[in-house]
């Protein structure tokens, strides 16, 4: 088994042991299995995939970072939200919004970065709610 955590600034969304987890990574998604070797990766806006007796479970995750050992997974983040809870709604209202500040007058890098990083955000809570209405 491998324990998997999830935490970010306001609460530990996870903790459990799990079977594996795939997670999106700035070098594309990488599959973590109990025995892994240790490594510590910047965590890309994207869906993070949990598997646990059969069942897999898909969360959106923000920015961050992962600190992979052998028995342990760690994953800090921004945001991370259950599929379930994620209101698609809000999302692509979000998405609206960051884009139409970033398509306007000419922004601070300040104000660039945080309006890109709310998209990146908003992006993947859509992509994880959609992905099930596909499959």
């Amino acid at each position: 088994m491998l324990r998997l955590e999830i935490v970010t600034p306001e609460v530990k969304t996870y903790s459990d042991d799990v079977d594996s987890v795939v997670i999106p990574s700035i070098e594309g998604e990488l599959g973590v299995l109990p025995q892994h070797a240790p490594i510590i990766t910047q965590l890309e806006p994207g869906e993070l995939r949990v598997f646990k007796g059969g069942t897999e479970l898909r969360l959106a995750v923000g920015e961050g970072f992962v600190e992979i050992t052998s028995e342990k997974v760690a994953v800090l983040t921004d945001m991370a939200v259950k599929e379930s809870d994620i209101d698609e709604a809000a999302a692509v209202e979000a998405i609206r919004r960051a884009e139409e500040a970033m398509s306007g007058e000419k922004l601070s890098t300040e104000a660039y970065t945080a309006n890109n990083a709310a998209l990146l955000r908003s992006l993947a809570l859509v992509k994880v709610k959609r992905r099930r209405h596909h499959l």
